[in-house]
């Protein structure tokens, strides 16, 4: 059906379309309907808070030569051999399980080349290390494109990582929610974030590590309770806004960070939180390291999970009547030090850190 609908936005755009020739009518309603689909791709993209520096066009390998160019530096390592009237690449020689055909026997490329020449071009523009993500329905890929890299000269280990990407299942009243083109029932990006808004689409996706399937439970991600996630975090950010804000409101002075004396916080409680917050660097680290997002996703829930449980048990501002003291600023520190993390992790993982809910 969308087909139908790009048809009538180019005839808005361009009414006397259908009087042009066969021939460039159909040119017009290629590049037309071409530059109104991509316009809706960034669109989708920004409204999700996905920006890409760079927006790369297949079309452009093949109009400037860069796939001929691919074949003729793979022939000179000595790679590329014909057979049965076609071009393969000799893959087998580092690993992959058959040879694959670059140039088809009628002289038509292969998607296969392509891939070579996008690799190539990546590589010449100054990118040590080519990360690739790849469906789960394309993990037959990886062999191929190793091979790929070592045809080039290059260590398939040091310059290229391939990651496969699963497949996102959406659930709503504890039945899966069928994607069938067929039917007619396409789910898109603005789908899932017109259901359960943006910022739980994005913490659902990335808090699932991308080789696993993920199943999007709808009720669950709209549901203001602490079985939900995203909320469990974004209420803990709150609360801690709370707190502070009441600090502020009772005229309590904290002091400087460099008063806070690691001493004075002595409940095991305390402890507990002193330790989550310092793993806070690593974890980031080895998020972006082994390209892990999830990670600080799961820290954030526990970090929360450790506050709640040391608010309940250690008493941050003083009863009424009661003086403030050293103890009180040092846990108000605490409190500072939680909803900086919690709310640089969110920042992170590109979710919003609301003061008030």
């Amino acid at each position: 059906a969308y087909i139908e609908e790009i048809a009538a936005a180019v005839l808005r755009r361009w009414p006397g379309t259908l009087e042009l020739p066969e021939a460039e009518a159909l040119a017009a309603f290629r590049t037309v309907g071409t530059a109104l689909m991509f316009d809706e791709i960034k669109t989708s993209l920004a409204a999700f808070g996905t920006h890409f520096d760079v927006y790369f066009n297949e079309k452009d390998l093949h109009e400037q030569g860069d796939l001929e160019a691919a074949v003729a530096r793979l022939r000179e390592g000595g790679h590329v051999f014909q057979d049965a009237g076609a071009v393969w690449l000799r893959t087998t020689d580092f690993g992959d399980d058959k040879d694959r055909v670059l140039v088809k026997s009628d002289g038509s490329w292969t998607y296969f080349t392509a891939d070579c020449a996008y690799y190539l071009n990546k590589r010449s523009r100054g990118f040590e290390r080519v990360v690739i993500m790849l469906g789960a329905d394309h993990a037959g890929y990886v062999g191929r494109m190793r091979a790929m890299a070592a045809c080039f000269g290059d260590d398939p280990d040091t310059h290229l990582e391939i990651l496969i990407g699963q497949l996102v299942n959406l659930v709503k009243d504890g039945e899966p929610v069928r994607m069938s083109k067929r039917a007619g029932t396409v789910l898109t990006l603005d789908d899932l974030v017109e259901a359960v808004g943006v910022d739980a689409a994005r913490y659902a996706l990335a808090r699932a590590s991308v080789d696993t399937v993920i199943d999007l439970d709808i009720d669950l991600l709209t549901r203001q309770s602490n079985d939900n996630p995203v909320y469990y975090v974004q209420y803990a950010h709150t609360r801690l806004c709370a707190v502070q804000r009441r600090a502020q409101a009772a005229g309590i002075d904290k002091g400087a960070p460099q008063d806070f004396d690691p001493r004075l916080p002595s409940h095991d409680r305390e402890a507990d939180l002193l330790a989550v917050l310092a793993e806070f660097p690593q974890v980031v680290a080895a998020a972006a390291t082994l390209r892990q997002p999830h990670r600080v996703a799961h820290y954030l829930e526990r970090l929360a999970g450790t506050y709640h449980r040391f608010y309940d048990v250690c008493r941050v501002l003083p009863r009424t009547g009661e003086e403030p003291d050293d103890l009180t600023c040092a846990r108000l520190w605490l409190t500072e030090a939680s909803t900086l993390v919690l709310r640089n992790g969110l920042r992170l993982l590109g979710v919003s850190a609301p003061e008030r809910m």
